[in-house]
């Protein structure tokens, strides 16, 4: 017999609320388990991601994996870390990038999903829309300020900027990030995964 949170998880995968408004049809992606330390706000899957299935396999993925100093077994791993982004499905392209995420996936899934992962120690909340909802007013007046100002959501949340090949301007810009941000993510990362004491 299924628990409340399998069931809760098989009606995410089967939503198909948004359907007439995605471009390329409803695929919720999501990595989740109740046992998962550390919790991945992202925005939305990407094209890839949709057709594949498995969040953060692009380029941005790469690179949130080289920022949190972790490998794609440990981070593909749902018994230590839950994928959740904001909008659920692929939200299509606009002039300048993807879509924002849907808001229908807050609306209808997001807090009962939350309520359900009580093992969660970080969570990395990753651009404008998930520092929107998870900070819950708590952020600066701009990404680049609520990123910076870090230390204020330490030791439970991280905000970031997205790490995606388009930011790479945005983190040459900011060298703070690399610099500051880093090596503190990387060593929480680490104590919450429990890959170090």
């Amino acid at each position: 017999m299924k628990s409340s949170f399998d069931k809760l998880v098989s009606e995410i995968r089967a939503c198909r609320h948004c359907e007439s408004l995605l471009p390329l049809g409803p695929n919720p992606v999501i990595q989740v388990s109740k046992y998962a330390r550390l919790l991945i706000v992202g925005q939305a899957p990407g094209r890839k991601v949709h057709e594949t299935g498995l969040p953060f396999n692009d380029p941005s993925g790469n690179r949130l994996r080289e920022w949190m100093g972790v490998n794609r077994d440990i981070f593909y791993d749902s018994s230590r870390i839950a994928l959740i982004p904001m909008g659920f499905c692929y939200p299509g392209t606009g002039k300048s990038g993807d879509l924002p995420p849907r808001k229908e996936c807050a609306v209808l899934w997001r807090q009962k999903l939350l309520q359900e992962l009580s093992n969660i120690r970080l969570t990395l909340v990753i651009g404008h829309y998930a520092h929107q909802y998870h900070l819950r007013g708590r952020q600066k007046t701009s990404l680049t300020q609520t990123v910076r100002c870090w230390k204020d959501y330490w030791p439970d949340y991280i905000p970031l900027p997205h790490p995606s090949p388009r930011n790479n301007r945005w983190l040459r810009d900011n060298p703070w990030f690399d610099k500051e941000v880093l090596p503190a993510m990387k060593a929480r990362v680490d104590y919450v995964l429990g890959m170090r004491d």
